[in-house]
């Protein structure tokens, strides 16, 4: 089993659970706050547990992962299945399999001031830096988006 690193995350919105989870998931909004990845960032599929969905950048590059759990407004729990190349899916290569299994863990909480969004992560040692760095400013333009009128 690859050994992954934990890192979390949080932001203050001062927007109720339900518009944050909106606005996080959604296609357009999601390609605006996930650019601080990747200017080309999307995902294939749909927001419903069980399912399968592809978050991918230029080239069609990017990862696989099943929504373990998800209850609207409160959580998502993702399971990295492995990568995306030229499209197609790769669950076996050394890379892929530094991914497989790694969860990425959205929490909503309620709190006086709006949400409080926790963002878990697992990843692969050599990856932490990059989303140490990324993931903050995401969350920043995604508490814009949720806080604009």
């Amino acid at each position: 089993m690859p050994k992954h690193r934990a890192i979390s995350f949080v932001a203050d919105i001062a927007a109720p659970p339900s518009r944050v989870f909106e606005i996080m998931l959604a296609p357009e909004s999601w390609q605006d706050w996930t650019s601080a990845f990747d200017e080309e960032s999307r995902y294939e599929g749909v927001w419903k547990q069980g399912e399968q969905i592809r978050f991918l950048g230029p080239g069609g590059r990017g990862v696989l992962c099943e929504i373990e759990e998800l209850r609207p407004n409160a959580y998502v729990s993702l399971r990295h299945l492995g990568l995306i190349a030229d499209g197609a899916e790769d669950r076996t290569s050394e890379d892929a399999r530094g991914w497989v299994g790694a969860r990425e863990i959205y929490t909503f909480e309620a709190v006086r001031a709006g949400t409080q969004l926790e963002v878990e992560l697992q990843v692969p040692d050599e990856f932490e830096e990059y989303f140490r760095e990324t993931w903050p400013e995401a969350l920043e333009r995604l508490t814009e988006l949720c806080e604009a009128e």
